[in-house]
């Protein structure tokens, strides 16, 4: 009797003690993280569990970050942004692409040929947000990191190398300055958000569909489609993505917990980010290589000759879109590649 006692004794007080450890572990704040890829995709993996896991160890356990992948939550990818505006979630990733024309100075990175390197159109991106973006195009919510993808390239159901291979043929264009490209070689533009890419391939629905390499195994599209077409030099096309915050849920936070999130956002954060993502291209690229897929590259010489001509006015219009909405577009190109030929591998130093 007296051994039952001692261990009912022990075992209270253990209990006891886990309770209150589990109590002294326990989040104070919990915010919730949305976005529309799979969870198993490079950027969920990569770069958003890694930014949501060095907040909550940062903030000491008192933030906790619930991830929720593929819109779990509801809704469909283009209202992301607005599901973080309004506070239905706490913090949202997305293509700032979805909501064409609402967030115009981004689009000055998703110029075709405009961007070579990520990790230095993300700095630059990172740079001109702080001085132009912040308070006028994303003034209602709080940025955390704002970066580009690899080079965005064509992903077909033939061979495409010239402009007129185009013609024809249904593709996806993940922005309106794309889908601009896309109608201007003959091509039929198809808006959709990349989760929705891999039926319309297998349906027919899509000849084709622009996107990088990194997301390609995520939406099986080297199983659906057999051409890849590459470009030396600066990227057909670039998308921008946003990391956002519910401004008020931020505001919210105790001054110590905003500086966690502040030292997690950022020139330095966009670097990574944007980084990371390009980094993940080669191996997606390899699994193409492995199923015996057609992969070609167009050559700087002939991207100059034969799409340089088609791309121009495409400038042309934009810079005098931005002139109408009161935004030197010019200029803003200038800064941007000005930006850009600033960067230095040593600026890469989020989580170092």
């Amino acid at each position: 009797m007296t051994t039952r006692r001692t261990f009912m004794g022990v075992a209270a007080g253990l209990a006891a003690t886990l309770m209150t450890t589990t109590s002294a572990l326990a989040a104070e704040v919990t915010l919730t993280l949305e976005h529309f890829l799979p969870p198993q995709a490079n950027v969920p993996v990569q770069v958003l569990d890694v930014w949501a896991d060095k907040v909550e160890a940062d903030s000491g356990g008192r933030i906790e970050i619930e991830r929720y992948p593929s819109m779990q939550l509801g809704g469909a990818p283009p209202e992301l942004i607005d599901h973080v505006q309004d506070g239905i979630v706490d913090i949202g990733w997305t293509v700032v692409g979805y909501t064409p024309g609402r967030f115009p100075r981004t689009e000055v990175f998703e110029l075709p040929f405009m961007v070579k390197d990520a990790r230095a159109a993300s700095y630059a991106y990172a740079k001109i947000f702080e001085e132009q973006m912040k308070d006028a195009d994303f003034k209602d919510v709080k940025i955390v990191g704002t970066w580009v993808h690899g080079p965005g390239m064509f992903h077909t159901n033939k061979p495409v190398m010239q402009p007129g291979d185009l013609q024809g043929m249904k593709i996806r264009g993940g922005s309106r300055l794309v889908n601009d490209l896309l109608t201007r070689v003959g091509a039929e533009p198809i808006g959709m958000p990349v989760p929705a890419v891999s039926e319309a391939l297998s349906k027919g629905v899509l000849d084709g569909t622009t996107i990088p390499w990194e997301v390609t195994p995520a939406v099986k599209v080297p199983e659906l489609v057999r051409n890849h077409t590459e470009f030396e030099g600066p990227a057909l096309y670039t998308l921008t993505f946003v990391l956002a915050m519910n401004k008020d849920r931020y505001e919210s936070l105790p001054d110590d917990l905003k500086r966690v999130i502040d030292d997690n956002s950022g020139v330095p954060f966009s670097i990574f980010a944007g980084g990371t993502q390009a980094d993940a291209d080669g191996p997606a690229r390899q699994v193409a290589v492995d199923l015996g897929n057609d992969i070609k590259t167009v050559s700087q010489a002939d991207a100059e000759a034969q799409w340089m001509p088609v791309v121009q006015p495409i400038y042309e219009s934009w810079i005098a879109d931005m002139n109408a909405k009161g935004i030197d577009g010019q200029a803003l190109i200038d800064e941007a590649k000005q930006l850009m030929s600033e960067y230095t591998p040593d600026m890469d130093t989020w989580g170092k």
